[in-house]
């Protein structure tokens, strides 16, 4: 959904609103089992930066490791990930966040100010132009939610576009092409806005306890039946 004159600090809060009613609405109450362990939605979601959530789950990296180039990359290794070359700090932060810290956010929590360079979208910080006014709700250990204060700056949209090209041409798969109609969409001009995508079924999977996200697609991918 998206929300004209809003940020992502409005959707973090609306957010956080919408899913605890959903949970009261199906579930009698705030606070459900999942799997056979308590989930608390009731309490306010937390909120962590990535070094944040690193430092809290993995505090045997220190800060100064954690703005360490060299360092991250060497460690990423051993978890198997091989970084690009052009990837920069906030990327090798947040993978490796997700190597250490992702899985063991159990109970609601927001991971707020990510990077620039893996949110191409986003409003970047008045505070610091590194980071964009982005989130991405965790439960469970999985990703319900991403939302962020969009950014309605065609010239900047422009210069990202163009930095994704030239990673996706350096063989990172997930960057996006330039999107001249967007460019143009933007240049007519857009209202301070705010946007938030929730993953329904995972959602759904929560409240209906449920261990398996094909237990709740109403259209799973089948295997083609054989022809006889």
């Amino acid at each position: 959904f998206y929300a004209a004159y809003t940020d992502y600090l409005w959707l973090m809060d609306f957010t956080e609103r919408c899913i605890r009613a959903a949970a009261i609405a199906a579930c009698g109450s705030a606070v459900v089992q999942y799997q056979g362990r308590e989930l608390d939605l009731s309490k306010p979601f937390e909120r962590l930066t990535i070094v944040g959530a690193i430092q809290k789950y993995a505090p045997q990296y220190t800060l100064e490791q954690l703005h360490d180039d060299a360092f991250l990359r060497a460690e990423l290794l051993k978890f198997g990930v091989k970084p690009f070359d052009h990837a920069g700090l906030g990327a090798l932060q947040l993978a490796l966040f997700e190597e250490t810290a992702e899985a063991q956010l159990w109970n609601p929590t927001y991971i707020i100010d990510y990077p620039v360079e893996v949110s191409p979208l986003a409003r970047a910080s008045d505070k610091n132009p590194e980071i964009t006014e982005r989130f991405e709700l965790f439960v469970t250990g999985r990703e319900i939610a991403n939302g962020f204060s969009e950014l309605n700056d065609a010239e900047d949209q422009a210069a990202r576009f163009h930095a994704q090209v030239a990673a996706k041409e350096a063989g990172d798969n997930e960057a996006m092409y330039y999107d001249a109609d967007f460019i143009r969409a933007l240049e007519y001009g857009m209202p301070p806005t705010g946007g938030c995508g929730i993953g329904i079924d995972r959602l759904v999977m929560l409240l209906t306890d449920s261990p398996s996200i094909r237990d709740v697609i109403l259209f799973p991918h089948m295997r083609p039946e054989h022809q006889s």
